[in-house]
């Protein structure tokens, strides 16, 4: 992964998304590559044609705010990937300060958090997709939600998660933006580029979704699983950035109240617990039910 002109990397792969029929020009005609030429792609953000090669090969790496979201327009991008671009030109981080980052430290308050939630999957991962610590109800929804394991790469190359997310193919993709996003002008960073490289060179679809430099904002989902214990279940997931730390996303998933996911999820919340929990949960059940 060549981190070294990542504008320009953004801006080719953005360019061969767009028809030209999408911008108001007559489409058809023989073309060496798909999408936008460069020089329409100057015309349409009245640039000279000049100067926008000069961004796309990197010999010019300031261009003013204006000048880029002329480019956005021209692009179709949307307001995520128009902020993604204008970061792209900013000053990277010295590589001293990269490495200084601290990924792997978990605020103890926020261990004793997640542990306490007995009927909410929840784990705690890093700009990279670590997981850094998780509940036991999260362990019991899939043994990848454990500290040690990256997610992203779980989710491409393990095949039980494939098995496990019915919304396989739409959480590849938001992953992939979602890291994209993360990564911003930053893509020389070694722990990026080796989960990069591992994952282009093991996955197709990783290599084909990363090609597209998509990105998008991590943001909260609806999780559709079939859990080889209990079924199918509905989750949604909420993602908290954790304040005074470098990147820690704090995940938690909840049902909808009243629900079979919710039934579901209680269930497998009492197959996971350990025996004394065990106990515990159906006396108080007991007692509920007592008329």
């Amino acid at each position: 992964m060549d981190g070294s002109n990542a504008l320009g990397e953004f801006l080719r792969a953005r360019r061969a998304l767009v028809r030209p029929e999408d911008v108001g020009l007559p489409g058809g005609g023989l073309r060496r590559v798909p999408g936008l030429r460069r020089e329409e792609v100057a015309m349409l953000a009245g640039i000279s044609s000049d100067y926008y090669l000069r961004l796309e090969q990197g010999r010019d790496r300031n261009p003013s705010v204006q000048v880029l979201e002329a480019i956005a327009r021209v692009l179709k991008l949307d307001a995520d990937a128009t902020t993604h671009l204008v970061g792209l030109a900013q000053d990277r981080p010295a590589p001293g300060l990269r490495s200084g980052r601290r990924t792997g430290q978990v605020p103890t308050s926020l261990l004793q958090l997640v542990d306490s939630w007995s009927r909410n999957p929840a784990y705690v991962q890093n700009r990279y997709t670590d997981c850094l610590a998780a509940n036991a109800l999260a362990t019991a929804l899939t043994s990848n939600y454990r500290p040690g394991v990256n997610i992203l790469r779980a989710v491409f190359l393990d095949p039980a998660e494939r098995e496990l997310r019915r919304d396989w193919e739409d959480l590849t993709e938001e992953g992939v933006a979602v890291l994209r996003s993360e990564a911003g002008a930053d893509a020389d960073d070694p722990r990026l580029r080796d989960l990069v490289g591992e994952l282009s060179l093991r996955s197709e679809r990783f290599r084909t979704l990363w090609a597209r430099h998509e990105v998008r904002p991590r943001r909260g989902r609806l999780s559709r699983l079939t859990h080889p214990q209990v079924g199918e279940l509905d989750l949604q997931s909420n993602k908290l950035s954790v304040d005074g730390t470098d990147g820690l996303t704090l995940v938690v998933f909840h049902a909808e109240p009243g629900s079979r996911s919710a039934e579901l999820l209680d269930i497998l919340g009492s197959l996971a617990a350990p025996p004394g929990e065990k106990s515990r949960r159906r006396g108080a059940q007991e007692r509920i039910e007592e008329p």
